[in-house]
């Protein structure tokens, strides 16, 4: 994709730092990772809901929540599966910049689309969450029946049957979500950000 050389980036008067002062909180993007039925969005879920009771601003980002209006338009194919990520990565860096903590549940199989996102965010922006969970106990769950439908093969390169998913190597905070509460899950990534100074 060519840029085009009129477009300037136009500089503002509030800065990012100022937005976070107000704030006081430290912006940052709470990354997500897992397979379907992994809990991604239900820990990403409790995880806001402990951050708005300490009145801290956030946002949530969700896979199929965006798929119904921003990227409408894309398909499930490999490039339009890494045009997903990368449109909500520069969705959630603006959110960043506005002083939020940003949330996102996200599939997102390929390190290397991870890592697009970590590399165009500033250092210590981008906090990947890795919710582990066994592909039998996230084929068990099924709550959308899309593995059902994988089997059956009525969904082509589904994450974790027929397409494969990378799991995270150095993620700042991996969750095995087997046998563990939803308030136990999201308190573990509050943790990480109270320790780390994010709030």
């Amino acid at each position: 994709m060519q840029h085009n050389e009129n477009i300037v980036w136009h500089d503002h008067h509030v800065t990012r730092e100022e937005r976070s002062n107000m704030k006081q909180q430290t912006p940052c993007i709470l990354w997500f990772t897992g397979l379907s039925g992994s809990g991604k969005s239900t820990i990403a879920n409790a995880v806001e809901n402990l951050l708005f009771q300490r009145q801290k601003h956030t946002y949530l980002l969700d896979g199929d929540n965006v798929r119904h209006g921003l990227n409408k338009g894309l398909t499930f194919s490999e490039m339009d599966r890494i045009e997903n990520i990368r449109r909500v990565g520069e969705v959630a860096k603006l959110f960043s910049d506005a002083g939020l903590i940003v949330i996102t549940a996200f599939i997102s199989p390929f390190e290397s689309d991870r890592n697009m996102i970590r590399e165009m965010s500033r250092a210590g922006e981008f906090i990947e969450v890795f919710i582990d969970a066994p592909l039998a106990t996230c084929e068990q769950r099924d709550p959308k029946g899309l593995y059902k439908k994988a089997r059956a093969g009525e969904i082509k390169d589904f994450t974790g049957i027929s397409s494969p998913y990378e799991a995270p190597s150095t993620a700042e905070v991996h969750i095995i979500n087997d046998n563990i509460s939803i308030e136990d899950a999201a308190q573990h990534v509050i943790d990480y950000l109270e320790q780390n100074n994010y709030i």
